[in-house]
């Protein structure tokens, strides 16, 4: 299944005072003020302070404690722009989602280096941008979805149990925001539909009841979305997706719309060969600053909503690694057969601080409506259920020796 979009989306513009700015100048904008400095998705707060710090150095922006986490680190609000439209950007309330993080630098880091571009001109003179780059900065130390207190904050909107939660209802009270972005990483296996295409980017304007009613504000986040899908087609055709709209009372996406604040959420899922989210990362910033002109001119009155609206569902058809057409003997008392093996990949930290990759065996048999990130052809290979046992976990190296010895044999 791809996602068709007329073709003037690929060349959408976007007025900026007598000029017009298209998806591929913010794309170039996006390339030419990446901090070079971030090349993973795995860093710590301290990490991200060293980046923002010679940044913040420029007085573009001002920086400010919005409180402290669980374990008593300080969570940084920074503040660009002195326009009467505010706009509340949070991302990290999961520690292990930073993709949006890396994406809000890069834009810190453009605001404060090309101060006189009209881009950001507009930005700066028409909005109010309150930033918070990781929300979740124990969760992040960890690179853990959860944070210190082993809670989940985007489920804490109405107890307000942690020090995190309470902060985020305490910045969207304070400010009161007309417009939110909930930013966050998806499953990357994560597909378009029932397609084998791996879904880029899911967006939603979170539902306010078990209804799905459309209040205004949501009406406006449908509209903004509407914006970014345009803008963003030219990097991830077809890879674009509707994230699930069912009513969560207890998370922040669907409280802070019901609060007043129109919320527009980005999850980040997988792109192929790139593992560290790189392009997903320039794929935000074309998406936040896209949705900040529309924004500041007004334009996303225009938006067609039907180009939010029939985007493909989120799916969950697709694989790390799939062995295809492989025979397997599953005991002595049974005949071999011909299985398609379904392997995921994922990262675990050793007892030494370590990074080691480590697979596991997720499905075996008729796997062929499943794409995968990588395909093997399994013809001539021949396993047992000594090798091949379900929900078996192995590190990657054994894996990839394993499937050497095999293709050899």
């Amino acid at each position: 299944m791809k996602l068709l979009l007329p073709l003037t989306v690929l060349f959408i513009v976007h007025p900026v005072g007598a000029q017009m700015i298209s998806s591929n100048e913010l794309t170039g904008l996006a390339h030419s003020y990446r901090l070079a400095d971030i090349t993973s998705r795995r860093f710590p707060q301290s990490r991200l302070l060293e980046w923002i710090g010679p940044l913040l150095a420029s007085g573009q922006f001002a920086s400010t404690p919005a409180g402290t986490s669980a374990e008593g680190r300080t969570v940084h609000l920074y503040t660009y722009g002195t326009g009467p439209i505010k706009i509340l950007l949070w991302s990290q309330m999961h520690g292990d989602e930073s993709t949006a993080t890396m994406a809000l630098v890069d834009l810190l880091n453009l605001f404060a280096n090309a101060p006189d571009h009209p881009v950001v001109t507009t930005i700066r003179t028409r909005l109010t941008l309150l930033m918070v780059p990781m929300l979740n900065p124990d969760g992040a130390e960890r690179f853990q979805r959860r944070t210190a207190q082993q809670i989940d904050m985007n489920r804490d909107a109405l107890r307000l149990a942690t020090p995190e939660a309470r902060m985020l209802k305490a910045l969207q009270e304070t400010h009161r925001p007309v417009f939110g972005f909930n930013l966050h990483d998806q499953d990357p296996r994560s597909t378009v539909g029932q397609s084998k295409e791996v879904a880029a980017i899911a967006l939603l304007a979170p539902a306010v009841d078990e209804a799905n009613s459309d209040t205004p504000e949501r009406i406006r986040a449908k509209l903004v979305a509407a914006r970014i899908v345009q803008a963003i087609a030219p990097l991830v055709p077809g890879h674009v997706t509707r994230y699930d709209e069912t009513f969560e009372p207890r998370a922040f996406g669907d409280n802070i719309q019901k609060w007043g604040t129109s919320t527009i959420l980005i999850e980040s899922g997988g792109w192929r060969d790139d593992p560290e989210k790189m392009h997903l990362r320039t794929t935000n910033v074309v998406a936040l600053l896209a949705a900040f002109l529309s924004i500041a001119e007004g334009d996303y009155h225009q938006a067609d909503p039907a180009v939010y609206e029939t985007l493909p569902k989120n799916g969950r058809n697709l694989f790390d690694i799939v062995i295809r057409g492989a025979s397997f003997k599953a005991g002595f008392s049974v005949p071999p057969l011909t299985v398609d093996i379904g392997i995921n990949v994922d990262q675990e930290i050793d007892s030494s601080g370590v990074i080691v990759p480590t697979a596991t065996i997720v499905d075996v048999g008729d796997l062929s409506t499943f794409g995968a990130f990588r395909e093997v052809d399994g013809t001539g290979m021949m396993f047992d259920s000594t090798l091949v046992e379900l929900k078996k976990t192995l590190p990657e190296k054994d894996l990839l020796n394993l499937l050497e010895r095999m293709r050899t044999r």
